[in-house]
């Protein structure tokens, strides 16, 4: 959600499935629904909207995984090669499952359920 092509594009380009909200028609759909076709078709929600982590954490499951950036520049520019970092780095915990929080300073994962 709220996530640049030069983003998705650059992910497809390194073998990724990426499948963006507006491409989909999911734009329209409330977060919970997202969440649930995430959780349905085995994706992971890169997302720069809070509510997605606050929803994975009140369904107590484990999937699907939520990449939630919160840094001040927002820009494809910026974004882009944190994101292409945290696929790489953190593949293992965004299979098995992980709420991951891209900040300025740190990356933060915490392993679903969350309490």
């Amino acid at each position: 959600m709220g996530v640049a092509d030069l983003t998705v594009v650059a992910l497809r380009g390194l073998g990724h499935d990426v499948v963006h909200a507006r491409d989909a028609g999911y734009h329209t759909l409330l977060d919970a629904e997202i969440l649930a076709h995430a959780r349905s078709q085995g994706r992971i929600v890169l997302t720069f909207d809070l509510d997605f982590g606050d929803l994975l954490a009140a369904a107590s499951e484990s999937l699907p995984s939520v990449v939630l950036v919160r840094t001040r520049n927002q820009r494809a520019d910026s974004v882009t090669p944190r994101v292409l970092d945290i696929a790489e780095r953190f593949a293992r915990e965004l299979e098995a499952g992980a709420l991951i929080v891209v900040e300025d300073a740190r990356v933060r994962l915490r392993r679903p359920p969350l309490r």
